[in-house]
């Protein structure tokens, strides 16, 4: 098994309202890479702190992007159709 370096598992970091758009999403994409390694070997302060930082980082997302794009098949009833065989188009926000 592979060890796990917790350091600088602290997530403060800076204000996501105060990070551009890139450096927000740069962010996102880091915290969700990391969120597995977290879970499986961080310890609960480690997962603690980053579940807040991606609360913050997602928040600050949705905030910016009210209508963003959702594709059908990531809402229920687009579920339900996925399990009766129907295609699911991404649909414009509504």
């Amino acid at each position: 098994m592979v060890g796990h370096d917790e350091r600088g598992t602290t997530m403060t970091g800076v204000d996501p309202s105060r990070l551009d758009d890139q450096q927000l999403m740069k962010e996102l994409e880091n915290i969700h890479r990391t969120r597995h390694d977290t879970l499986l070997y961080g310890s609960n302060d480690a997962l603690r702190a980053h579940n807040d930082r991606m609360a913050q980082l997602e928040g600050e997302y949705l905030r910016r992007n009210p209508r963003r794009t959702v594709a059908a098949g990531r809402t229920r009833e687009g579920a339900r159709d996925r399990r009766q065989g129907s295609p699911t188009p991404a649909t414009p926000p509504g």
